[in-house]
């Protein structure tokens, strides 16, 4: 009895209920829809029954925007890890490890440079698996280097931005980052290049207060949560009742805390249009029919020129016809209107006769206006 108890049923059970590994669903916290997760990495992280947009990573995020998914990453001066030897529950250094492990990278911050149809741009993205996003010491500096490096290039800078706010662990010195990526943000607009800021969900605290809010231009996913402080902290503050949707993007977008929201799927044309458009640069469908219209065939260069020409003799037998059903009166006010001018350019004759100069003087003041009072005067032969 105990050997068909102990054995047989575990291996029984065991064959007939197969375990499904935790990582291959996904939960759409909206619906309770659950999505394959091969299939939602293939829409950009957007649930396609809700149209939720999920939290998408930093690499993704870089890929889904350059040209072929093809971008050199920008590498980050190192910074002490943990430069009080913070405390609580668990040491602050350890917290590190683990998020570094957890995602494969130094800190919060990924950037690269790269082309965006065509235009060179950098781009950073603020990861929010590492530490929800918070701004370090070590997350300051990345953004710095990054935007240094668009000035360096003359590029264009896209940062897409998702933070909880500033790493309380490091005290005043992430508060420190603020202002010095203000004056890093300040360098790109002495450059006069065009920074974007993409607000995803969420971006909340120091960071809107600093960076965030910066942009020439901010673009905001739907359903991102945008703000400082917290609802229910702002709703025990002031003792009243906030509106529905609050710190939502579309509330922020009505209310002209935003530019745009735009959907992921067009997220990338758009960011092409804008900084193309920021840039003066030629869109790139102009470019495209530039392009086409070079390499097409004299026949259709013919066939322009017959229409042109076709045209214009159109437009002269109309104009015949019209002369035809001319009234007869018109001729006498045809013939008033010469004598009328004749004086006029007899007038003119002399005057131009009485103030004619030589080409020598002339070319002598087209020089002292152009190159100046001193400069040698050209001479005509």
């Amino acid at each position: 009895m105990n050997w068909i108890t102990n054995v047989v049923r575990p291996k029984i059970n065991s064959f007939l209920r197969r375990e499904m590994p935790d990582n291959k669903w996904v939960k759409d916290p909206e619906s309770g829809q659950m999505v394959y997760l091969r299939d939602l990495e293939a829409n950009q992280f957007v649930v396609p029954g809700s149209g939720y947009h999920m939290r998408m990573g930093g690499e993704a995020r870089l890929k889904s925007l350059f040209d072929d998914g093809a971008f050199t990453s920008i590498s980050f001066p190192t910074v002490a890890s943990d430069p009080l030897n913070f405390r609580d529950e668990k040491k602050y250094s350890e917290k590190i490890k683990q998020a570094r492990s957890k995602t494969g990278r130094d800190d919060a911050i990924l950037a690269g440079e790269g082309t965006l149809d065509g235009l060179q741009v950098v781009a950073a993205v603020q990861d929010f698996d590492f530490m929800g996003g918070s701004l370090g010491m070590a997350a300051g500096e990345a953004i710095i280097t990054a935007m240094r490096r668009a000035v360096k290039l003359r590029a264009p800078f896209i940062f897409f931005v998702a933070s909880g706010g500033a790493r309380m662990q490091e005290g005043v010195l992430s508060l420190m980052q603020m202002p010095r990526t203000t004056v890093a943000v300040q360098e790109l607009r002495e450059a006069r290049l065009p920074y974007i800021v993409v607000l995803t969900n969420p971006t909340t605290g120091g960071v809107t207060a600093s960076y965030a809010m910066l942009g020439d231009i901010h673009i905001a996913e739907p359903g991102a949560m945008i703000g400082f402080a917290g609802q229910r902290v702002i709703e025990q503050t002031i003792r009243e009742k906030l509106p529905e949707g609050f710190q939502k993007s579309e509330y922020l977008l009505e209310h002209g805390m935003v530019d745009m929201v735009v959907h992921r799927h067009d997220l990338r044309d758009t960011l092409s249009k804008v900084t193309r458009l920021l840039m003066r640069s030629p869109a790139v469908e102009s470019v495209s029919q530039a392009s086409e219209d070079a390499a097409a065939p004299a026949v259709a260069g013919a066939e322009v020129i017959e229409g042109a020409f076709g045209a214009g003799e159109e437009a002269a037998a109309e104009a015949e016809a019209n002369v035809e059903t001319l009234p007869e009166h018109e001729e006498e006010l045809k013939a008033a209107e010469r004598a009328a001018l004749e004086p006029k350019k007899a007038k003119s004759k002399k005057q131009k006769k009485k103030s004619g100069k030589s080409v020598a003087d002339a070319a002598g003041e087209w020089a002292d206006d152009i190159l100046g009072d001193g400069a040698a005067k050209p001479s005509v032969t």
